[in-house]
């Protein structure tokens, strides 16, 4: 047995079906909104990478898009490839379920795990703070690990914050041995614009709601420091960093929507997302938002590339 005191560090990776709670997860296990979220499927489309370091081991969690059996169009092929491609390059794998919920597309998500040989899989059960009848979750915890070696099984709360150092707990007694990979102030490797376009795209997709399908993606032009010029004797020149950036949707309809009546709706993303990203950057930011189509983009290999989902650890 190895030195319990030695300093571990790695990667982890959180997987599972959509909609099951992992970009939550994510953040809960940060204590920081690093993944959006949405009450839709596919809201995740990129491995969002989070660092948390502690005096005793450094935690690289990453984020993946929801594993789903359906081939769909190129972007959903895509969400498939990202995901899947992450579970043999990581120390530790952490799949989500929810509590009282088992599917199809969590025996597949099982399956794709039961491949992976040496590398330990942490069993997370997601929203149990939404089980009214407690006496329920121990006859299906045990259900499941009927299906599988699992290292350990962890009931959570995302978004109650239980169970999280329980899972912290197991997941760093399965690093290995390691000096930090990454500065201990760091807590992401996307970049800010990264986090920007995100951003944008979360208030797109909470606010159109149902109305159009999940055909939004969202690409920053500029990012640049600006000066402005004082309107009053006195007053010094403001400093603040000036954003252009483009939410692509796939038709004609679609930008309206977007848009909404006299701008009103384009408006709101954009001062929804001026003040996330305000508190994110800590500093004073002018968003500029534009609508254009992009016919087809969610099926198209280049085009796909081309905005970025073409990522991988």
């Amino acid at each position: 047995m190895s030195d319990s005191c030695a300093y571990r560090a790695g990667h982890i990776a959180i997987v599972g079906r959509p909609n099951v709670g992992k970009s939550s997860l994510l953040n809960a296990l940060l204590g920081e909104k690093l993944s959006i979220t949405a009450p839709k499927p596919q809201t995740t489309r990129h491995q969002i990478m989070g660092i948390h370091t502690t005096p005793s081991a450094q935690f690289v969690y990453v984020d993946t898009p929801g594993l789903h059996q359906r081939r769909g169009n190129a972007l959903n092929r895509q969400l498939n490839r990202s995901a899947a491609s992450i579970m043999g390059q990581v120390d530790v794998l952490v799949f989500v379920v929810q509590a009282m919920r088992w599917t199809g597309e969590d025996e597949a998500v099982l399956q794709r795990l039961s491949t992976l040989g040496e590398v330990p899989v942490l069993l997370v059960v997601n929203k149990v703070d939404l089980v009214k009848d407690k006496t329920e979750l121990l006859p299906f915890l045990q259900k499941i690990a009927e299906r599988h070696p699992f290292a350990a099984i962890v009931p959570v709360s995302a978004r109650k914050g239980s169970g999280l150092e329980q899972l912290a707990a197991e997941v760093e007694a399965r690093l290995p041995e390691s000096e930090p990979l990454y500065p201990e102030d760091q807590i992401s490797t996307q970049s800010e614009r990264f986090f920007v376009a995100e951003m944008i795209r979360e208030k797109a997709i909470r606010l159109v709601h149902d109305e159009i399908p999940y055909s939004i993606t969202v690409e920053v032009e500029s990012f640049r420091e600006e000066t402005v010029p004082p309107t009053r004797a006195g007053q010094a020149p403001l400093q603040r960093l000036r954003i252009d950036a483009v939410i692509w949707v796939e038709k004609e309809g679609h930008k309206a929507i977007v848009i909404g009546e006299g701008g009103q709706r384009l408006k709101e993303i954009g001062t929804q997302a001026r003040q996330d990203i305000e508190r994110f950057l800590d500093r004073r930011v002018h968003l500029g938002l534009w609508v254009k189509v992009k016919a087809g983009w969610a099926d198209d290999e280049r085009a796909l590339n081309s905005l970025g989902y073409g990522d991988t650890l």
